[in-house]
């Protein structure tokens, strides 16, 4: 099963010239190998891009996604990461959800596409990651 963060969506979203072709080719390879995942967060970090909740619904249609709840355990290991980012003189502006998203990712043996994998692999070492 894999999370599909944020950053690949609004690729999709937004037709980026650099990112499109390389998430097309990584969503549709990972869709041949099972599941796609969104999460809370993940979905919330999307509303703005849509005008409704149902816009929003379509576009996570249980055809393609699969949702899963946001695990009690991943919201303590978030945490902590976070702490450590900030104790390692992290600005204090990053994002949270990012690790929960990583949080998730690992407590649920899930392997996370994204194009932002710096911070999953310093705070999540052993998170499975597709990234360029």
């Amino acid at each position: 099963m894999v999370l599909v963060d944020s950053n690949i969506h609004i690729d999709f979203l937004n037709q980026d010239p650099v990112w499109l072709e390389w998430s097309k080719k990584q969503l549709a390879q990972s869709r041949r190998q099972g599941l796609l995942i969104v999460n809370p967060i993940i979905y919330a970090e999307l509303s703005n891009a849509f005008d409704t909740q149902k816009e929003l619904d379509d576009y996570f249609s249980p055809d393609n996604f699969s949702r899963l709840a946001l695990p009690w355990n991943a919201a303590f290991l978030a945490g902590r990461a976070f702490r450590e980012y900030r104790k390692k003189g992290g600005v204090k502006t990053a994002p949270l959800p990012d690790f929960y998203i990583g949080a998730h990712a690992l407590v649920e043996g899930l392997t996370l596409l994204t194009r932002d994998a710096g911070r999953y692999k310093t705070y999540f070492p052993k998170l499975k990651l597709i990234a360029p």
